[in-house]
């Protein structure tokens, strides 16, 4: 079964990642990217290859989504973790998920205000265009780095659609502000909701968890990203050199970042789910 670690890009999902592949598949507590790694991304190019995809037909990739989750079932009964930027939505009349395959979703997200700079910063765009981008209805994750098209919708969309899983009781969602600001007492519920899904089966290492949570911080990443290549950092297309993936993490701060244009047309497109939420 599968258990998705969800969000719109640039919400966090890393940080997420990072701290359960220290904890399920360090000895230590550790952090290291190879750790993270173990945690791969759906929906990938091989995952369709295997299946005989052109993965070069968006169409038939979307059709086949569930296919391939139902290979990655099979080759690996254990319950495994994947990150996603997808929408939970249905495209050319197939869902993305179901439940045979999945187990559960945490969704991570992130006020936008703050998304808007750092995915504009990661994808090359002014911040305009990654406004216009984030409230764009419409809009696909073109492939990339091995990743296949995905469709993201705008960023209250995304938020909105896996609330689905909310109704059956496999639903967790996990504010980036509270994994940075208050880290301990969020993950402790993480692991809290792991544990009544049947993931975690022993009682939760504390001892490892701290050496988690000291090992994920922001800079000792960002640190660990110098010295190592993180292949999931993007390829800049007008230099030619990989840009910092680890880039300004906490000190992502909208009131000093984003103009009062953008800023205005956020609050106004995701008005309700940014109250909701307490971002206004």
């Amino acid at each position: 079964m599968i258990f998705w670690l969800a969000s719109y890009p640039k919400s966090g999902n890393t940080l997420l990642r990072s701290i359960l592949g220290s904890y399920f598949f360090s000895q230590d507590g550790d952090f290291s990217f190879n750790n993270l790694y173990k945690i791969s991304q759906f929906p990938t190019q091989n995952q369709f290859t295997k299946l005989g995809i052109d993965i070069n037909n968006d169409e038939e990739v979307f059709k086949n989504f569930i296919k391939a989750q139902e290979l990655l079932n099979f080759e690996n009964r254990n319950l495994k973790f994947f990150k996603t930027h997808s929408s939970l939505c249905k495209m050319h009349g197939c869902n993305f998920t179901d439940l045979r395959n999945s187990l559960a979703v945490i969704y991570i997200v992130r006020d936008p205000r703050n998304v808007v700079s750092s995915f504009a910063y990661h994808y090359s765009l002014n911040i305009d265009k990654a406004t216009d981008t984030m409230i764009d209805k419409m809009n696909f994750q073109i492939k990339n780095n091995g990743t296949c098209t995905s469709f993201l919708g705008s960023w209250d969309f995304s938020y909105n659609s896996w609330k689905k899983f909310n109704e059956k009781g496999r639903y967790l969602l996990v504010k980036y502000e509270d994994l940075v600001s208050r880290k301990k007492t969020t993950l402790i519920k993480v692991f809290k909701f792991l544990k009544e899904l049947g993931v975690l089966r022993n009682d939760l290492d504390m001892v490892k968890l701290n050496k988690v949570i000291k090992s994920t911080e922001f800079e000792q990443m960002k640190k660990l990203e110098k010295k190592n290549t993180f292949h999931e950092s993007i390829i800049d297309k007008k230099t030619g050199i990989r840009k910092d993936f680890f880039n300004l993490g906490p000190k992502n701060v909208w009131q000093k970042n984003l103009d009062e244009k953008n800023r205005l047309k956020i609050e106004k497109a995701f008005e309700k789910e940014m109250k909701e939420l307490n971002y206004l």
